[in-house]
């Protein structure tokens, strides 16, 4: 008599468990229904805004003209992805890009974390909200007043070249917006002002679950205030820090639009011109919309690699992780 060939699907023990794990999603879904409609609006507008608009890819495999249908549009392949990687430009956006990409990311990450370190070593506690409501209302302004004020602050007759003057390191007021190799400095400081209050915000909350308790123990074996911020406020940050690092690495090829858009201009262009600046100037700019959104789509890829690879090395490295 011959066995039964059980195929995968007629598994019953598998079925069990897809039915076990399928009810168990449904009753879960059920009991959490009020949390579930509260995230529904946010899925319909995510889906909306930012998975709709991905037909419109189809545009960098075209020699794509507004003023006609989709039937109508001629068909170009990879033609526009080898005009992007030989042009140039597009080199030169991708290196300021890259760079004014690590400069936030770097300077984002120490200054917000050595910020919260500090104001949670403050026992003063009315000064301590004070210097954090300082710190992160910066963070309100529009990029439009922000730059208005950096643009007046580093003008020849503003207050840092008459600082610099009176302390005699200028013997005449210097164009700082007017040179490009002053542009990534100015640009990463001017980030670090605007968010570092803001950024801050979350190393604060994750300090706050570090049990107490650790802090008592080594305060009584001796320890001192900097060994208890090595040994246990930095341990107890590390997971916080490599989820932050993971999306912001995702987050690599976006430098930003506003800062760059609005502190730049035609002495600076060869520094402050990134990849989203290259899309707006060539897509509505030039009406070259196929090029445009082959630069965009460039982008996205790059994006997901850094996020993927991030996310597989840390799971490798047994830290914590995105998915």
């Amino acid at each position: 008599m011959e066995k039964p060939v059980y195929s995968v699907n007629s598994d019953p023990q598998v079925n069990g468990t897809r039915m076990n794990k399928t009810s168990l999603f449904f009753s879960r879904l059920i009991q959490q229904r009020t949390l579930a409609l509260m995230c529904l609006p946010f899925v319909i507008w995510a889906f909306v805004f930012k998975y709709l608009p991905i037909w419109g890819w189809t545009m960098a495999f075209q020699n794509y003209k507004p003023a006609r249908s989709f039937s109508e549009q001629e068909w170009a392949g990879l033609k526009h992805f080898r005009i992007l990687f030989e042009d140039s430009t597009f080199y030169r956006v991708l290196r300021n890009t890259l760079v004014m990409s690590s400069l936030q990311l770097v300077l984002g990450f120490v200054t917000a974390i050595t910020l919260a370190l500090l104001l949670n070593e403050l026992k003063n506690i009315i000064f301590k909200r004070v210097v954090q409501t300082v710190s992160y209302l910066p963070h309100f302004i529009s990029w439009v007043v922000a730059s208005s004020i950096v643009l007046t602050v580093l003008s020849p007759d503003g207050v840092i070249n008459l600082l610099l003057m009176k302390l005699h390191l200028l013997d005449k007021p210097e164009l700082w917006m007017g040179k490009g190799n002053y542009f990534w400095g100015i640009l990463a400081g001017t980030q670090v002002w605007k968010d570092v209050g803001w950024n801050t915000i979350i190393y604060l909350a994750a300090i706050t679950s570090i049990d107490p308790a650790q802090y008592e123990a080594a305060e009584i074996d001796g320890a001192s205030r900097f060994q208890r911020i090595l040994n246990i406020t930095l341990p107890g940050l590390k997971p916080v820090i490599i989820i932050l690092l993971i999306m912001n690495l995702g987050n690599i090829l976006e430098s930003g639009f506003e800062p760059q858009y609005l502190l730049g201009n035609g002495m600076n262009l060869e520094y402050s011109e990134n990849l989203d600046i290259f899309v707006l100037k060539y897509g509505l700019g030039m009406g070259s919309f196929s090029l445009g959104t082959a630069a965009g789509i460039f982008k996205t890829v790059v994006s997901f690699i850094f996020l993927f690879s991030a996310n597989h090395i840390a799971k490798r490295m047994g830290e914590s992780r995105l998915f």
